[in-house]
């Protein structure tokens, strides 16, 4: 009965911070939109194996070392602030166009599994506020005297809800009538995605280390 009602508590204050508007999010729905249902769903399995190594260095304790370490923490900080502001460079400078069939419906462009794999990774490993999560679960949600295997399987299901929520958010932004209305405003959009993208990671970098 304590474990249900410490998992139940996990699993509110995870899903909470997962739902909330950050770079995953804005990585995703961008994924889906400009590529494809396929390539934003590899991107959210690239989130969930994210969370995974959050989860590792969490039981091992090397997540307490990291947030006592001002250099480790700020080198993790401005990794991600720098993937992010890469990526919405990118999108900011894009110049392709979405094609479209007989039927004015958009065609999917997908992105090589791997490389959306890695997008999805990167974007999770490197953001700071999740490794602040993370610490703050293991330290003051999860007990010291949780057994192993009960934090093992908090963290699956971290992970698998990080894969169900994503998947879910792609499936919506990669919907044909979403995507159709998307073509008019496709450069507008991208580059708005990179603005968000590239602001998204100066606030990482401005952040103050904790």
């Amino acid at each position: 009965m304590f474990h249900f009602s410490q998992f139940f508590a996990v699993a509110v204050i995870f899903f909470l911070a997962l739902v909330s508007p950050g770079p995953d999010f804005a990585m995703i729905s961008r994924s889906s939109l400009i590529y494809s249902r396929r390539t934003g769903i590899y991107s959210a399995l690239g989130l969930a194996l994210g969370i995974l190594v959050h989860v590792t260095y969490s039981l091992v304790g090397i997540g307490f070392i990291i947030s006592r370490s001002v250099l480790l923490f700020s080198i993790i900080k401005y990794l991600g602030a720098g993937y992010l502001i890469y990526i919405g460079w990118k999108s900011l400078h894009a110049r392709r166009v979405m094609q479209r069939q007989d039927n004015d419906a958009p065609v999917d462009r997908h992105l090589p599994p791997l490389a959306a794999l890695r997008i999805g990774f990167l974007t999770n490993v490197l953001n700071p506020k999740v490794t602040l999560l993370f610490l703050g679960l293991f330290t003051q949600v999860i007990r010291p005297d949780t057994p192993l295997w009960v934090q093992v399987l908090y963290g699956i299901g971290m992970s698998l809800m990080t894969l169900l929520w994503f998947s879910f958010v792609a499936t919506v932004f990669s919907h044909r009538m979403v995507r159709t209305r998307f073509l008019s405003v496709q450069h507008i959009v991208e580059r708005c995605f990179g603005g968000l993208l590239i602001a998204l990671g100066i606030r990482v970098a401005m952040e103050r280390t904790r």
